[in-house]
Formats: C-alpha cells, sequence, structure tokens
C-alpha cells in the first residue's frame, strides 16, 4: 500500500500541471499527499478494525478537508443521509491497493472492491476501475507475470491492455474516469522495468498524475516488492498490514496518523 501512496505524492505536483516526459525529480518540494492517500489509509483501516468501509471513509476523509475531494465527494463526505451518486470516477480505483494485499482469494479481493466502490462510486465503470485495480495488485504479489495478469484484467473487465506507454502518451488528456485512466494506469505497470519506472510512466502520460501514480504504484510495489523478497510464489497473509502506532515526516510536517495506522514495508525505489 506504501507503493500507491508513494505515488499519489510523486504525481501531486503534475496533477495540473501535466508533463509527458519520464525526466522529471522524484519527489519534489511542493510535493504532498492528497485525498488519494487519505482514502487509501481509511479503506485500510476500514480493514484492520473491521468498521464498515463507509465509517471509516467519511470519518477519515472528514478530518482531512482541502485535499482534492471532487465536489459530489465532497457533498457525500458531509451528508446527513450519504447514498452513493452513480459514479464512474476513479476514485473508487484510487483508494483500493489495501484490498488487493490483504485479501487471499480472487473472490474475496473481487467482493471487498466491490464494496469499497459502491459506497459512493455505484456506476458499473466505478465497480470496475476498483476490482481491476485490486486484482491486478493480488495476482501481482501472488506470483503472476506480467502476461498473466494482462491476459486476465483485460478478459475479465474488457480493458484493451495490448497499448504501450509510448502508444498512449501522445494523445492522452486529463481524464478521471475509470475508463479512462485504470487501463492506462495497469499499462504503465506492465511496461516498467521497477516500481519507479512504473510511477514514471504513469505521470508521462500527462493525466490525473497523482491518481495515475497511486494505481500504478500499489501495483507495482505488489509485483517488484514480493519478487525481491523471492515470495511472489508464497501466500503471505499479513504482508503490507501490519499495525503500528507511528508518524513520519514528510516535508517537515507531521504526516498525519490515520487513526494511529501505519504499514511498513521496505523501500521499493530504485
Amino acid at each position: 500500500m506504501i507503493g500507491a501512496i508513494a505515488g499519489d505524492i510523486i504525481g501531486s505536483v503534475y496533477e495540473h500541471s501535466q508533463i509527458k516526459t519520464k525526466d522529471f525529480p522524484l519527489f519534489h518540494p511542493r510535493s504532498v499527499f492528497t485525498d488519494d492517500t487519505v482514502l487509501t489509509v481509511a479503506v485500510a483501516d476500514a480493514i484492520l478494525t473491521g468498521r464498515p468501509y463507509q465509517l471509516s471513509v467519511r470519518e477519515i476523509g472528514r478530518r482531512y478537508p482541502g485535499v482534492g475531494y471532487g465536489r459530489a465527494f465532497i457533498d457525500w463526505l458531509h451528508s446527513d443521509n450519504p447514498q452513493p451518486y452513480n459514479s464512474w470516477g476513479n476514485g473508487s480505483a484510487m483508494r483500493v491497493s489495501s484490498v488487493g494485499f490483504a485479501f487471499d482469494t480472487e473472490n474475496k479481493v473481487l467482493k471487498e472492491a466491490k464494496k469499497t466502490a459502491e459506497i459512493s462510486h455505484n456506476h458499473l465503470e466505478g465497480i470496475k476501475g476498483a476490482q481491476a485495480t485490486a486484482l491486478s495488485i493480488f495476482l501481482a504479489r501472488t506470483g503472476c507475470e506480467k502476461e498473466e495478469i494482462r491476459m486476465e484484467i483485460s478478459q475479465r473487465f474488457g480493458y484493451d491492455l495490448k497499448r504501450t506507454v509510448d502508444d498512449i502518451r501522445p494523445t492522452y488528456s486529463f481524464d478521471v474516469s475509470c475508463q479512462g485512466s485504470v487501463p492506462e494506469a495497469i499499462i504503465a505497470f506492465l511496461d516498467s522495468r521497477s516500481y519507479e519506472d512504473a510511477v514514471r510512466n504513469a505521470i508521462s502520460l500527462g493525466g490525473d498524475s497523482d491518481t495515475l501514480a497511486c494505481i500504478t504504484g500499489g501495483i507495482a510495489e505488489a509485483f517488484y516488492f514480493f519478487e525481491r523478497c523471492e515470495q511472489r510464489r508464497a501466500n503471505p497473509v499479513d504482508i503490507g498490514l501490519n499495525v503500528c502506532s507511528v508518524g513520519f515526516r514528510h516535508n517537515n510536517a507531521t504526516w498525519p496518523d490515520f487513526a494511529g495506522h501505519c504499514l511498513i514495508l521496505p523501500r521499493v525505489v530504485e
């Protein structure tokens, strides 16, 4: 999950200043966490505590206003009677990475990913985006090779994953829909050589950079971390979801403890 958070932070600078190159500083003085990180941790908190996804997302989300939520999501976050609003936005995919790490069967991953999405993003494409992201992470961490992931996600969700980053980049633009960003984020991983290369691919597309890099980063973490540790063919039960009551610092400001939960993973950047 830290791979998704790092992707969000790295991509934050370029969300509204898109670039079409992989040659950029990995961390910028203005790099910050955004709504992608806050809601990613909120979903993980629900898994760790057993609370309903809606409760955790609304409680933690309201603690961190002004981090980039969309207008409809803000209304939902503060509603006295929150109802899903048929969104196909990529907000469902950006927050789901912990599901791919936490559950140990494809069916359970797909079921839980759907549950995390439908509290707000109950459009078919919103649910598909969350499921495709979580399943990509699950497949990556349990030993599937890239071509196996490409085939499974393409066949199950109907995404065109035959394209390359170089095919997409010239004409791609800012797109907050799941159908217009999740396939591209997965391709950024499939075309990569390392975690860092995957995130650079995602940002270089010139789209919704923090969310693209967040989605790509979660998948890349699962693939490259487990490959490095020679555990990708194992069945890790609790890797990536160890709870500790610590915080850390970012840009000279205390990082929020997000209900006391922090996920510890080794360094995955080149």
